[in-house]
């Protein structure tokens, strides 16, 4: 008598092995061996027959090195589950060697179940002061997965989160499951906290996939800690003159300005603050002087007249900081390298300087005086010399005096005569009296 061992149900991971058992007992020589999927109808896997043939009619299958007979499957497809069937002939003589033997064939049915580990987990969030709605998502797992939450301490102790609000939801994916788990956590007063996680755990597969939400206090460089009056408790302060940029710790507030720190006199300017990395979202607040705090990301300012520093908080559960913000008012056009933003990244641009109005009126007024003084000098030697450069030249009536009337004899040549006070006047101002 042959007796298979088998097992009813075996389970395998999708993209590995599969291991379909049939063994005997006791051991007997094999005439044929079969491996058949069981659908609508019996699709042959495999076959093997001693004397000539070993036939893998499933390029994926072969028979296991264990014993011989069981089947395996490298690597498994999804496509691979269902019901297989095992059909050995093996020849037994009774124990009587003088009889001829006699083929014997036994069969066992048994199931093969493929798991999927999760394909895709991810966390998403919604946060409204300490209150918060955490939300995570396992897609292409079967059978579904299982999901927990654990928080870890500052320190590094993790622990679960117990008894918490949820809302649980398993949607069919074809084949494969998606699995989808919300809850509802509100932090407590100073609880130090440095994540929350959805674990993820696939027991079938032994998978287990960590997904976190890490909570970062907004932060700033070259903090004291000052008491001011719009707080009751003292808070982390310094201005962004002190910011430096090249701190690579997460959550630092970063200040920009639009048009930039400097502006024009009676011109307007918009300020913006971020905290990249910073979890749950800051809340901030903007104010100048006692004047009443504006909340927003962003603060607009009109027609700014003079220097002025505002300040802003950046606060979320885990702690609060307060940054100065000064602006400037130039009377030059800074804008081709105005440092519109002090978030740590040096800004390279044009550095040529323009003129300002006060040196452009004082090139006006020095080449109004160079010109007065030339115009001077020239009327001066014009004045000195008896010509007159700047008028026309007037001509006198042409009058005939009877001392210039030309000889009329032909042999003489023709002589214009100058009165005796003309020479003479002219005589004088030639040879000086002694």
């Amino acid at each position: 008598t042959v007796d298979l061992k088998y097992d009813d149900v075996s389970y395998a991971t999708v993209h590995q092995s599969a291991f379909l058992r049939c063994g005997m007992m006791p051991v007997q020589p094999i005439k044929e061996l079969w491996w058949f999927k069981i659908g609508a109808s019996e699709e042959r896997v495999y076959y093997y027959d001693p004397t000539s043939v070993d036939a893998a009619l499933m390029k994926r299958a072969r028979r296991s090195s264990r014993d011989n007979t069981s089947l395996e499957i490298h690597p498994t497809h999804l496509s691979d589950e269902g019901e297989y069937k095992c059909r050995i002939v093996v020849w037994d003589n009774t124990g009587n060697s003088t009889e001829p033997s006699v083929p014997i064939s036994k069969e066992a049915r048994m199931m093969l179940k493929v798991n999927v580990p999760p394909e895709k987990v991810e966390i998403t969030h919604l946060t409204s002061g300490r209150n918060l709605s955490l939300r995570c998502k396992s897609e292409g797992a079967k059978p579904p997965v299982d999901i927990l939450w654990t928080k870890t301490s500052p320190d590094g102790v993790e622990t679960e989160i117990p008894d918490l609000p949820k809302v649980r939801e398993i949607e069919p994916a074809g084949e494969l499951y998606d699995t989808a788990e919300q809850i509802f956590y509100q932090l407590q007063e100073n609880e130090m906290i440095a994540k929350i996680s959805c674990v993820v755990r696939h027991h079938n597969t032994n998978t287990t996939i960590y997904k976190n939400i890490t909570f970062v206090s907004p932060a700033i460089q070259n903090a004291l800690k000052v008491t001011m009056q719009r707080f009751a408790e003292p808070v982390l302060y310094s201005s962004i003159e002190n910011q430096d940029g090249q701190d690579s710790k997460t959550g630092l507030v970063k200040i920009s300005a639009d048009p930039g720190f400097k502006v024009l006199y009676n011109t307007s300017v918009t300020l913006r603050a971020s905290a990249p990395g910073v979890f749950p979202e800051p809340r901030y607040l903007w104010w100048v002087g006692d004047q009443t705090g504006i909340a927003g990301r962003e603060l607009h300012i009109d027609n700014l007249e003079e220097d002025k520093s505002y300040y802003v908080l950046a606060e979320n559960p885990l702690g609060r900081v307060v940054l100065e913000v000064p602006v400037h008012i130039t009377t030059s056009d800074y804008s081709q390298w105005n440092d519109s933003s002090r978030d740590g990244d040096a800004m390279v641009n044009d550095t040529t300087e323009g003129l300002d109005t006060g040196a452009i009126i004082g090139i006006v007024i020095g080449a109004l005086i160079a010109v007065f003084f030339i115009g001077f000098a020239v009327w001066y030697w014009t004045i000195r010399d008896g010509t007159h450069v700047f008028s026309p030249k007037k001509e006198k009536p042409h009058t005939i005096d009877e001392e210039t009337v030309p000889f009329r004899s032909t042999d003489k040549p023709l002589l214009r005569t100058i009165s005796t006070q003309t020479l003479e006047g002219r005589r004088s101002r030639r040879e000086p009296s002694i």
